[in-house]
């Protein structure tokens, strides 16, 4: 099995594969190498980047002030079907038929339903905390930006939905589901 012709064989591929190797390093460093010249006492070093300024630099521009838009504004121009869209974020935990509780509660009739009232689910201790309320929109978008915000420590792992008009789209999708 181990005779002088496999071993020669193994020893050349050995080689062979340290050669490319050092070849590849070789090509690399030539193609992506910095290099700094001297020519005589003066230093040149090569330019690494370059700074563009944007136009008017130096002007003092008023910064745009960000206009934050009221929830009830932005709901009442909602489009339930661009929230069906949404709704393909909360579809891994929460299901649409009444009753149907999954990962999270079922979210037929979620709209203006009691806060920790879907019947057959385990609630954390702090959504269980807010029972006595109501999952008005309002509250439904509060909870929805940051889940983890509105209710330190409950079960739901999703990270929240940033934009304003998701939200909204979202929660007049879910006021046409059971509503």
């Amino acid at each position: 099995m181990f005779n002088t012709t496999n071993l020669i064989k193994l020893g050349a591929s050995v080689a062979g594969a340290l050669l490319i190797l050092l070849f590849v390093n070789w090509g690399a460093s030539a193609l992506y190498r910095v290099v700094e010249e001297s020519h005589g006492d003066e230093e040149q070093h090569a330019t690494q980047g370059y700074v563009i300024a944007p136009d008017g630099a130096g002007e003092d521009e008023p910064a745009e002030e960000e206009v934050e838009v009221a929830f009830a504004d932005v709901f009442a121009a909602a489009d339930p079907a661009a929230g069906e869209k949404v709704f393909g974020k909360c579809r891994a935990c929460h299901k649409l038929e009444d009753g149907a509780n999954a990962t999270g509660p079922s979210l037929y009739g979620v709209v203006d339903r009691a806060i920790a009232e879907e019947p057959g689910f385990s609630y954390s201790d702090a959504l269980l905390g807010l029972q006595g309320g109501t999952w008005t929109p309002e509250e439904i978008d509060a909870y929805v930006t940051n889940p983890k915000e509105y209710a330190p420590g409950n079960k739901m792992t999703f990270a929240g939905l940033k934009k304003i008009e998701d939200r909204a789209n979202l929660i007049a999708y879910l006021a046409t589901i059971g509503g």
